[in-house]
C-alpha cells in the first residue's frame, strides 16, 4: 500500500510539474488572448510549441484580426506558417481589404502570399496597390532603357516615355503576368502605334491618340493588374 501511495505522489508531482511549466510558458499569452476575446486554448498552444510554431506570433495575429472585426482562427494561421507563409502580412492584408470594401478571403490571401514569396512583393503590397493604384514607367529605367523607340511611315524615328497607372487585380494575382509583361506590351503597342502614323508630326501633335490606341488593345489581359491610364 505504501508503495502505491508513493507512486501516486510521484505521478501527482510530475503532473503538477508539467502543469506549472505550461502555465509559466503560456498563461500570459492565454490570458491576453482571452481578454481580447480571441481565445486560444492552452492545449493548442502546447501543440504549436511541439510543432515548433511561434506561439506568440499566432496569438498576436489572431488578436489583431479579431480586434479589426475578422474572426481568423488560430488553426489556419498555424497551417499557413507551416506552409512557409507570412502570417502577419496575410492578417494585415485582410484587414486592409476589409476596411477598403475589397473582397478577399483568407485562402486567397494565403495563396497570394505564397505566390509572391521570394519575389520582393507581398500580399499586403498587392492589396495596397488595389486600393491605391501605382504608376510604372515604360520602359523600366532599371532595365537599361530610358525610351521606347518607334519609326513613323515617313522614316523618322520617335522616342517615347510612358507612365502607366495600374492597380492590382486580386482575382488574377495568382498566375497572372507581372509588371514586366505590362511594360513589354505597352512598349509593343506604342511602337505599333508610331509605325501606323503617316508622319512623325502626327505622333507629336496627337500623343493622346497613341494612348487611346494602346489602351484599346486590352494589354492587361491575363495579367495581375488592371490598366487605368
Amino acid at each position: 500500500m505504501e508503495s502505491l501511495y508513493l507512486v501516486g505522489l510521484a505521478v501527482l508531482a510530475v503532473f503538477a510539474f508539467v502543469l506549472a511549466i505550461i502555465l509559466f510558458n503560456f498563461f500570459g499569452l492565454w490570458l491576453r488572448a482571452r481578454i481580447a476575446n480571441a481565445p486560444v486554448s492552452l492545449g493548442k498552444m502546447v501543440g504549436m510549441r511541439l510543432r515548433k510554431v511561434p506561439v506568440g506570433l499566432i496569438v498576436d495575429n489572431r488578436i489583431t484580426a479579431v480586434k479589426a472585426g475578422l474572426d481568423v482562427r488560430s488553426d489556419p494561421l498555424e497551417a499557413h506558417y507551416l506552409a512557409g507563409g507570412d502570417v502577419s502580412h496575410v492578417v494585415l492584408a485582410l484587414i486592409a481589404a476589409d476596411k477598403a470594401g475589397i473582397t478577399l478571403d483568407f485562402n486567397r490571401a494565403c495563396a497570394i502570399d505564397l505566390a509572391t514569396k521570394g519575389t520582393g512583393k507581398t500580399v499586403l503590397e498587392a492589396v495596397r496597390t488595389s486600393i491605391n493604384p501605382k504608376v510604372i514607367d515604360a520602359p523600366n529605367p532599371a532595365m537599361g532603357r530610358t525610351t521606347i523607340d518607334g519609326v513613323a511611315q515617313d522614316g523618322i524615328g520617335v522616342k517615347v516615355k510612358a507612365r502607366v497607372t495600374v492597380r492590382s487585380h486580386l482575382d488574377r494575382f495568382v498566375g497572372g503576368a507581372t509588371e514586366e509583361t505590362i511594360i513589354a506590351r505597352v512598349g509593343e503597342g506604342i511602337v505599333s502605334a508610331i509605325g501606323s502614323a503617316h508622319s512623325y508630326k502626327e505622333v507629336l501633335e496627337n500623343p493622346d491618340r497613341i494612348s487611346k490606341t494602346v489602351l484599346a488593345k486590352g494589354l492587361d489581359s491575363n495579367t495581375a493588374f488592371e490598366i487605368l491610364s
